[in-house]
């Protein structure tokens, strides 16, 4: 699409958001036909209205493998935007995914909550994540819900089904997610160059998918 093309569309439609249209098509292809359950930030509480949400909202995928594939809406420029045109990333690059070990959404809402810390960070600090990154956590349950959970810790990885899409505005990749015990993000902590690579091949090896279960009690390295 031309920049010309791109100003016209912007002019007719109303309705105009390629960010968005981008993210909803390559889970598209990975659940063809699936209506998502979705869920919307409040609007006056998102930072273009004055709030500090940074994100728009969530879906919810259900994957025949048995999880829930949850996605964000916010982390790239998802709207009409015509200084956005052209460049190489969408955005920060990236909206973060997360696979949950559950078939509730409802039960699931902690996860998107986790991903609005995670962008107003990135909003507000200027630092984004990248594949192999770490979130060391404070030694507490990522699930305020279940706070006896292992789960204390971040592994991010690129996800592991989605494929990156181009847009208008550029790149929009996907990173996933993953909880780890505080062991595993102490150990990266200690020598990511070498760790980073390891964890990454030992979940890979036990669980492919990366699918976070808050039950599990397992430590990698």
């Amino acid at each position: 699409m031309t920049k010309e093309e791109f100003k016209k569309k912007l002019e007719e439609d109303d309705e105009f958001a390629p960010g968005w249209d981008a993210v909803e098509a390559a889970f598209e292809e990975l659940y063809p036909g699936q209506e998502p359950s979705h869920f919307g930030t409040d609007m006056h509480t998102r930072a273009i209205f004055g709030g500090d949400n940074y994100l728009d909202g969530f879906s919810f995928y259900r994957s025949p493998k048995g999880y829930l594939h949850l996605v964000s809406f916010g982390m790239t420029v998802l709207y009409g935007d015509e200084e956005a045109f052209g460049g190489e990333y969408n955005g920060w690059g990236y909206e973060m995914t997360m696979k949950l070990k559950s078939d509730d959404p409802n039960e699931c809402i902690w996860a998107a909550d986790m991903m609005l810390n995670l962008a107003r960070y990135t909003y507000t600090s200027g630092k984004w994540f990248e594949h192999t990154h770490y979130v060391l956590g404070n030694g507490e349950s990522i699930c305020r819900s279940m706070p006896d959970s292992a789960m204390t810790s971040l592994f991010i990885v690129n996800d592991t089904e989605l494929k990156p899409q181009q847009t208008v505005y550029g790149e929009t990749a996907f990173l996933q997610l993953v909880g780890i015990t505080y062991h595993d993000a102490e150990k990266l902590r200690e020598d990511w160059v070498t760790n980073a690579p390891l964890l990454y091949e030992r979940i890979k090896a036990d669980n492919p998918d990366f699918v976070t279960d808050m039950n599990s009690t397992k430590s990698y390295l």
